[in-house]
């Protein structure tokens, strides 16, 4: 059974009365994990809504979600008196947040994390990244200021943990492996390929230095793929053009491939998990990485819906 557990500034915990639905959209990066659920609505309530700042979702003692309290809502209705809380996973505190512009001569990730990560939420595990010179420019938000050096010298996205805590490492292949084969209970199963917006040559331009660099997606061009992308770019390196041409290329893959499987159950596989498909009905098979999951319960039972791709 899902409980959720609201804390107050003052530090005070209230468990919510039993829950008559709830939805849960984890990615364990961003879009952002987030929660939504109603219950009935006790008096003693008003009073701590006002104060809640965090909460904590847990199944049958096991940590679902740990975030931030973004709204509450009492309603009046032919339904009764219901209370909704909403809230998003901890790496809300991070994209709310915005970092002041900061240029670093030599930058290390454990500096990048103490700046833009220590000042918000703890950090689990990290990675020994450094690179050369490194802006963070006006208006990006400490998620941006840590994600973009992880992923232009690391080579990775940071994650979050179900408990809220910064993960600088990869999310995929991180956790476990589900199988779902013929004998697996799926209410729904969906593979979509798309070839729209997936980009087969990038052609970075430097105006100043007056040269080009072309990057190609081999794969998507082997498939008889055409789209090509032209970047203007001020002064750079042949690594920076190099960077910059295969992160187009690779954000525009990301969703080509998608199987959405639903299942009748709660909370089957999280963000990082793979699933092993083996339907030999539908002539397929694979290890896909989890990408999202949603979960509900309500009226009609427990759902969870797995987003499924290739990272």
């Amino acid at each position: 059974m899902l409980t959720i557990q609201l804390t107050g500034c003052d530090g005070a915990v209230c468990r919510l009365p039993t829950l008559i639905r709830w939805e849960f959209e984890l990615t364990g990066g961003i879009p952002c994990d987030s929660m939504s659920a109603v219950c009935l609505y006790d008096g003693g309530m008003a009073e701590v809504l006002p104060r809640a700042t965090r909460f904590l979702a847990l199944e049958d003692g096991r940590t679902v979600l740990r975030g931030v309290v973004d709204a509450y809502e009492i309603s009046l209705s032919e339904q009764g008196l219901l209370v909704s809380v909403e809230g998003r996973g901890m790496a809300a505190l991070l994209l709310d947040n915005e970092s002041e512009a900061v240029s670093y001569e030599r930058a290390d990730l454990d500096t990048i994390l103490q700046n833009h990560a220590a000042p918000y939420l703890s950090v689990d595990r990290r990675r020994a990244v450094s690179g050369g010179g490194y802006t963070v420019p006006a208006g990006a938000s400490q998620w941006r200021a840590i994600r973009d050096f992880t992923h232009r010298y690391g080579g990775f996205e940071p994650c979050f943990t179900r408990e809220g805590a910064l993960v600088a490492a990869p999310l995929w292949g991180s956790g476990r492996t589900l199988t779902v084969d013929d004998n697996t209970p799926l209410l729904r199963f969906v593979k979509r390929e798309q070839r729209y917006g997936v980009i087969s040559e990038v052609l970075i331009q430097d105006k100043v230095q007056g040269v080009s660099h072309r990057v190609n997606n081999d794969r998507f061009l082997a498939l008889g793929g055409a789209r090509r992308q032209v970047l203007y770019m001020p002064r750079s390196t042949a690594d920076t053009r190099r960077y910059t041409g295969e992160y187009q290329i690779a954000q525009s893959a990301l969703e080509q491939t998608a199987l959405t499987l639903e299942l009748p159950s709660a909370f089957t596989a999280f963000p990082g998990d793979r699933v092993s498909l083996r339907l030999s009905r539908l002539g397929l098979g694979g290890v896909y990485d989890v990408t999202e999951v949603r979960c509900r319960m309500d009226g009609s039972g427990v759902r969870t819906v797995l987003t499924l791709g290739e990272r």
